[in-house]
């Protein structure tokens, strides 16, 4: 069923709301009953936000990498929403952040609206980016290779970094203490950053190394981990 004005222009108005992270409308979000259709919303988002970003990443390899690549990053946003739902659920008990379990969760989905209509939004110059790259049967791919392994790490982490931060006012309102939200937005940052990037590893190949054969998932999935990766290509570069 096609939406109607008034659908696309509520749809519109929660997208504002989030990107400019107007606290006390968001805390009213929260507060209040849970809206299936809003958690609709911000799932679909994420879908297809962080599904065009990935596409990006994985268009420097081609067609079918785009496809798994822009498969992958929004069920890794997913799991690790998952991972982090439940710690961040006690970390918000644990450091006064008077949310309760439900609330995290649905403000972490929020988070990852955020993040998904901000890489979205790269995704025109991500695009430019490997359209102007040497191709990976390049000599000079594994440069390429860790230039943009480094560079797309640091628009994820920035992403990241920006959406998280619009949960400060959430974070004020319901605890009442600015050391509190301080508190609690530095270890929700944290966790997710960390969670995020290993699970993101697991689910590799993301960026695609040259030279090795276009898969859905890795069979040594589990050697290794993402920081020692993103190490060895900053001291290669």
């Amino acid at each position: 069923m096609k939406p109607s004005a008034t659908e696309i222009a509520s749809i519109l108005s929660d997208w504002e709301i989030l990107a400019r992270g107007e606290s006390d409308r968001l805390s009213a979000w929260l507060a209040g009953t849970s809206e299936p259709s809003r958690r609709l919303i911000c799932v679909a988002t994420i879908v297809l936000g962080v599904g065009l970003y990935g596409a990006t990443i994985g268009l420097w390899h081609g067609p079918l990498m785009a496809f798994y690549v822009g498969t992958k990053l929004p069920l890794i946003i997913f799991a690790t929403l998952l991972v982090n739902a439940m710690i961040n659920g006690l970390l918000a008990q644990l450091l006064g952040s008077g949310l309760s379990f439900r609330q995290t969760t649905e403000a972490l989905l929020m988070t990852f609206t955020v993040f998904a209509l901000i890489v979205g939004s790269l995704s025109p110059i991500t695009v430019f980016l490997v359209w102007n790259a040497p191709p990976p049967e390049a000599p000079e791919a594994g440069a390429i290779h860790r230039q943009l392994l480094v560079t797309h790490t640091v628009l994820i982490a920035f992403a990241g970094i920006v959406s998280g931060k619009q949960l400060h006012g959430i974070l004020e309102h319901f605890s009442g203490s600015r050391a509190a939200a301080v508190r609690t937005l530095v270890a929700w940052l944290a966790g997710n950053l960390f969670a995020g990037a290993q699970i993101g590893f697991l689910f590799r190949p993301i960026f695609g190394t040259p030279g090795l054969k276009i898969a859905f998932l890795r069979p040594d999935a589990f050697e290794g981990n993402f920081y020692e990766s993103v190490w060895w290509a900053i001291t290669h570069l």
